[in-house]
């Protein structure tokens, strides 16, 4: 079981940034991270994987979010530049192993049974 914490949430005005982090107790295959704006349904924002090329983002974080990771220290990162009010929502970090990271898309939640507690984000 991998245990992860998010931090770096907070209030932004429109155009500002944040740098959000995850830190997870052991490594793992695939990584990701979502949000959730309420009254919506969760959305797959980046996504990880190891020995892979690229990371994946969702269209509407294209050109704005990159997520990166230090192995060392089993953290995964998001910039998060130019900041809208659309992108309000909890984010959350999720991570899988093994063959489970091939279950699914890579932005849907199927390949990550491990989620953090969420870090709140609001751009206003």
């Amino acid at each position: 079981h991998v245990q992860l914490v998010e931090s770096g949430g907070g209030s932004v005005q429109p155009g500002g940034s944040l740098r959000l982090s995850c830190v997870a107790s052991a490594s793992s295959h695939c990584m990701a991270w979502f949000r959730q704006a309420q009254g919506k349904e969760r959305e797959g924002v980046a996504a990880v994987y190891i020995g892979g090329t690229s990371p994946y983002y969702a269209d509407s974080v294209k050109g704005r979010f990159t997520t990166s990771q230090d192995n060392s220290k089993n953290t995964l990162f998001l910039q998060m530049n130019n900041l809208q009010p659309e992108d309000t929502a909890i984010y959350y970090c999720a991570a899988g192993s093994g063959f489970q990271c091939y279950t699914g898309g890579k932005l849907s939640a199927r390949p990550y049974p491990y989620w953090g507690q969420g870090t709140q984000v609001t751009v206003s």
